[in-house]
């Protein structure tokens, strides 16, 4: 582990340590996942043995591990940190140590948003008179705010996945199923740098519709969009995400004309992202310009969502929410039209708030792909 990732993991932690002395928690209990990893880089394995990093704001951190990943953790970031490695023993109680950890009282304490339920029971057990609330509230602003290695992470996983987008119209072709052409592309996605496919839609016809269909046995006929939302993580941990609209021949006029009201949404609200919008603004904007052809209440979910460790995480852009975008906001921007019975389309690219503007990280054409 260079010495630059090792300043990296010890500004998080300072950072998260100062959240803490401004908040009105006494410590958070981190469990394997996305939050661990982006504290100290440790990408443990979920088990049903607890491992849990404790953090307050007047004390060190220190990691607690069932004895048998003592060897797995030192080798991870944390032993370059320098954060004391605490283990248990199968007899042991480790929610007893876990709460020993913490500073002495009643006052709250938060637990890592995704921790298992039985693990979260665990810990009220050994702690009945404190309150919990999520760590989230401590940790989420600051993974919001990406810095200058989680953005060059972030466009090289667009890079990647724009790859992939560029090889689909070799894929496609009229009489296939979507399943097949799921197949195919998940391939391309494990060949284009990632470690591993997170998802993979292929929503021909009336499955456009809707928005998290994945695939089915349905063959793929000519004259149907096809909504293809794709994505998986890379090498370091970080995520792609991007949907294109494919069709094999033309679809008919009245789609043709919806698309294109769809793109100048998206492509406006690509445009409007900068310090000092808001998220609830830049929810509105495309439902605006699609009203104009009266989609504006087939558009069903948010615009978009923060993605990083995580595929959805945030800031999620939703409507009324005064959130200020700030430099180092990474999200989708991603409006569609879903018509039940008839077809749908998505258009997402993940974007970056910079200082003075915004940048893409998907930069594969936005029209409807029409393919012979």
């Amino acid at each position: 582990m260079n010495s630059a990732s090792v300043t990296r993991f010890a500004d998080r932690l300072l950072r998260a340590r100062t959240a803490l002395e401004q908040s009105s928690v006494d410590g958070v209990l981190i469990t394997p996942g996305p939050d661990l990893q982006y504290l100290i880089g440790y990408d443990a394995v979920p088990l049903e043995r607890i491992t849990c990093l404790v953090l307050t704001s007047v004390s060190a951190p220190v990691l607690i591990v069932p004895r048998l990943e003592l060897l797995a953790a030192q080798a991870s970031p944390v032993g370059a940190l320098g954060i004391e490695v605490s283990t248990w023993d199968e007899a042991d109680d480790p929610y007893g140590l876990i709460a020993d950890a913490l500073p002495a009282g009643s006052g709250a304490y938060g637990v890592d948003d995704r921790m298992w339920a039985a693990k979260v029971l665990g810990l009220r057990g050994a702690m009945p008179h404190r309150p919990q609330v999520v760590a989230g509230a401590v940790i989420n602003p600051l993974r919001m705010r990406k810095d200058a290695d989680e953005v060059t992470a972030l466009l090289q996983a667009g890079a990647a996945i724009d790859r992939v987008h560029a090889g689909i119209p070799q894929i496609l072709r009229a009489g296939m199923t979507e399943a097949q052409a799921g197949s195919l592309i998940g391939e391309l996605i494990l060949a284009e740098w990632h470690t591993r496919v997170d998802f993979v839609i292929v929503a021909a016809g009336a499955n456009g519709a809707s928005p998290h269909h994945e695939v089915s046995d349905h063959v793929i006929a000519p004259g149907e969009p096809i909504v293809i939302d794709i994505g998986g993580t890379m090498p370091g941990g970080y995520r792609s995400d991007s949907t294109r609209v494919y069709c094999i021949g033309e679809p008919d006029a009245q789609y043709r004309k919806a698309y294109d009201c769809l793109q100048r949404a998206q492509a406006a609200t690509v445009a409007a992202v900068r310090p000092g919008v808001t998220i609830g603004e830049l929810d509105s904007l495309p439902r605006q310009i699609l009203a104009e052809e009266e989609l504006a209440e087939f558009f069903i979910h948010r615009t978009g969502h923060g993605i990083g460790l995580e595929t959805h995480e945030e800031p999620y852009l939703m409507m009324g929410s005064d959130l200020v975008v700030e430099p180092g906001m990474a999200f989708s921007v991603e409006p569609g039209f879903y018509l039940p019975g008839r077809y749908g389309a998505r258009i997402e690219d993940i974007v970056v708030c910079t200082n003075d503007g915004v940048v893409s990280a998907n930069n594969q054409p936005h029209e409807l792909m029409c393919l012979n």
